[in-house]
């Protein structure tokens, strides 16, 4: 079995594979500092939960946008689970070409998930991921990675609104019935989930123009909240939570 693990800037998303059968799922908040022992013991118990044998896993591959974390979660890893993980970084085979003006800049989540979705539906592609941030990356035919659009996440943006105005208050983050809203709370909802469908649609729309790929380009999502988004965007052709672990599963294949 492989065990994949995607360290990102809220929380961290495990996965445990046999073959291409995703057996498992789990999450950890990445913004609590742990110990190697703490990640070690965290992971075999989570395992062991679902009635998985620790000692069935026979690799283990991340990626990561949070440093901090990595020296502790990979020794972790080392000590708990005898393996040395495959970490995703510059030089990891991925069949990604970044042609961006920095590819070390590129984040390692971006990559696997561009190769994921490249990999799963073809090329042209147009990765949305509604995570923290939610990015927009561009992958043409040939499996190019030319460019990519960073934006606030609709959580961020939420927190923004709530946090820095003294009377609007912590909501849930879904879409109201109608935008015609007729208190606080469903106004904020309404404002923040039609305004970021707006945003999705705007965003897709140019970068179909402006990349003169028009209908060609495939447009496939992932990320927490973006199931709330695709299913209002009729750009959006595939919703897959699970890109990311998918990717790193692929990556693993990749590199062997």
């Amino acid at each position: 079995m492989i065990l994949v693990i995607d360290v990102g800037n809220t929380n961290i998303t495990l996965g445990v594979f046999e073959g291409e059968e995703i057996k498992a799922t789990f999450r950890m908040t990445s913004g609590q500092k742990r110990t190697s022992d703490e990640y070690g013991i965290y992971l075999c118990s989570m395992l062991e939960h679902r009635g998985i044998d620790p000692k069935g896993v026979s690799h283990v591959v991340i990626s990561s946008v949070v440093p901090d974390v990595m020296y502790s979660l990979n020794s972790g890893v080392i000590k708990y689970f005898n393996l040395h993980p495959l970490v995703i970084k510059p030089g990891t085979k991925t069949g990604i070409r970044l042609v961006t003006g920095n590819p070390k800049e590129i984040g390692a989540d971006r990559i696997v998930d561009a190769m994921a979705a490249y990999t799963l539906y073809g090329g042209p592609v147009l990765v949305i991921d509604f995570g923290t941030a939610t990015t927009y990356d561009l992958i043409l035919e040939d499996g190019s990675f030319v460019a990519g659009i960073t934006s606030p996440g609709i959580r961020i943006s939420a927190k923004a609104l709530w946090e820095d105005t003294a009377k609007l208050p912590a909501i849930e983050i879904r879409k109201p019935k109608s935008i015609l809203a007729k208190d606080t709370i469903t106004s904020m909802q309404a404002g923040l989930v039609y305004g970021y469908i707006g945003q999705t649609e705007y965003i897709i729309r140019k970068v179909k123009e402006e990349s003169g790929l028009g209908d060609e380009l495939h447009v496939v999502a992932t990320g927490g909240l973006g199931k709330i988004i695709a299913d209002e965007v009729d750009a959006i052709q595939v919703y897959d939570n699970m890109l990311t672990l998918k990717g790193l599963r692929l990556i693993y294949e990749k590199n062997q």
